[in-house]
């Protein structure tokens, strides 16, 4: 996986959309796509840019034997200095629906949306097994790790994270350090400066395992 809108600068670190650096960033991608597509890797999950309406949707998508496949579009957008994403993205999409990549069923969320446990919990109710959380933030990544392990916890599934690295052009500087959670959300693996890519071995087994037991067999109850 890579990480959140990999190619070209980081638009959203300016607070004025601008159609011509967003269609610029729609044909980055599309660049950066075929691209991928040479290292003839066998599955890749990642996000770009697409029009939606006088707006640009940020879609996660996967790419397997050069076909690009639209999994989730991003609904939670952040709205401050240097993450301007709510005046450059948009979406009418209310999908969090997991989709068979690789042989395993997986669900996306993007950045910000990890922090929302619910759609964890809901991927995990929809058979999930993986959950890919590509991001793009600032240096105080230890809340997004936070988030990650609660993922996993509520879900039993694995949650892989990639994240931007070093200082973008008039923006923020993003912190990178990847991550790897159990289905248990004990880390199991994290990049570095030293350590860029890291790969961890899925245990399917332990999957099914972890969403039989506490907390992810609690139903909710109202009366």
């Amino acid at each position: 996986m890579t990480n959140e809108l990999p190619f070209g600068p980081w638009i959203a670190a300016a607070s004025e959309f601008d159609p011509e650096v967003a269609e610029l960033s729609v044909e980055r991608h599309r660049i950066g796509i075929e691209a991928l597509k040479r290292l003839e890797i066998p599955s890749i999950i990642s996000s770009r840019p697409v029009w939606e309406d006088k707006r640009l949707s940020n879609e996660a998508f996967s790419l397997e034997e050069g076909v690009v496949k639209s999994l989730h579009s991003k609904q939670y957008f952040p709205a401050e200095i240097g993450w301007f994403e709510s005046d450059w993205y948009a979406t009418k999409k209310r999908d969090f629906e997991p989709h068979i990549v690789g042989g395993l069923s997986v669900g996306v969320l993007l950045c910000t949306e990890v922090m929302f446990n619910e759609h964890a919990r809901h991927y995990r109710n929809r058979g999930a097994e993986l959950i890919v959380v590509p991001r793009a933030t600032g240096k105080a990544v230890d809340v997004f790790r936070t988030a990650g392990a609660m993922a996993a916890i509520v879900s039993g599934c694995y949650v892989v994270s990639s994240n931007r690295v070093g200082q973008s052009p008039n923006g923020p500087t993003f912190g990178g350090k990847g991550f790897a959670c159990a289905p248990s959300g004990e880390l199991i693996g994290m990049t570095s400066p030293e350590k860029p890519l890291a790969i961890v071995q899925l245990d399917l087994a332990a999957v099914k395992q972890k969403q039989k037991s506490y907390p992810c067999y609690v139903a909710e109850r109202i009366r």
